[in-house]
């Protein structure tokens, strides 16, 4: 029997009997864990509140054996508030949707339990302070932690420079499955011609230029979502749930 001590986001929560929860965290050091914390819906608890989506915590785990993530789930025996990023994101339904988006994809990319992705939990660490401080637009903040979320996991997108030939951009043409950007030599069935302020506004979103997002028209916005939404569609196989409810 171990004790292991992480900080974490909490991604998701489920009902377990009467009183408990299962846990879905994503850790620094340990990457996905799902763990039960007894009695937490009680009115009672001490830390119950503290094991909400959106909070970044400090928690202490109960595991049978030396792995933390072995046969059995372990227990979340206690839990200190980093952050309440919750409090400034449920209120507002557009950061709500555009934060609900970000959980579910950071527990997509976070496939097998127990394995860290310290890349993927500082972007959504990052991504959710910005959110609910509300620095810049919510679909925006989405957009670039989808990204920046494809990008560390190996599936970068060019918003410029032709993803099959290399051929120095700016290309008209962007296709999904070849990776971005395409030149009219590589287009393949299936390329779209976005306008080219939206594929500036993708790579702002992607290098975090900020400056250039935030001025970009609403109409390149709405653009680019799709092309984002389409990208990560194409590369997770499946959608998401939470992405239809996202306001643009």
């Amino acid at each position: 029997m171990s004790l292991f001590r992480d900080d974490g986001i909490v991604l998701r929560t489920q009902k377990l009997g009467e009183a408990d929860r299962i846990i879905t965290i994503l850790t620094r050091g340990h990457g996905r864990v799902r763990a039960v914390a007894r009695g937490v819906r009680r009115t009672k608890s001490k830390f119950g509140a503290r094991l909400e989506p959106f909070s970044h915590v400090d928690v202490q785990f109960f595991a049978r054996g030396s792995e933390l993530v072995g046969r059995g789930l372990p227990l979340c025996t206690q839990s200190e508030t980093i952050a309440p990023y919750g409090g400034g994101i449920v209120a507002d339904y557009p950061r709500y949707t555009a934060g609900t988006a970000m959980l579910e994809t950071a527990e997509r990319f976070t496939d097998h339990e127990g394995e860290p992705a310290v890349q993927q939990y500082l972007l959504l660490v990052g991504a959710l302070r910005t959110l609910a401080n509300g620095e810049h637009a919510p679909h925006l903040v989405l957009d670039a932690f989808l990204l920046r979320s494809l990008a560390v996991n190996g599936y970068a997108p060019t918003f410029s420079d032709c993803a099959k030939c290399g051929m120095p951009g700016p290309n008209r043409f962007f296709s999904v499955a070849s990776g971005g950007s395409v030149c009219v030599d590589c287009r393949v069935a299936g390329s779209v011609v976005p306008s080219p302020q939206t594929l500036e506004l993708l790579g702002a979103l992607l290098t975090g230029d900020w400056e250039t997002a935030d001025a970009c028209e609403s109409r390149h916005v709405r653009e680019g979502s799709g092309l984002v939404s389409a990208y990560l569609h194409w590369h997770l196989e499946r959608g998401l749930r939470s992405l239809r409810y996202v306001e643009k």
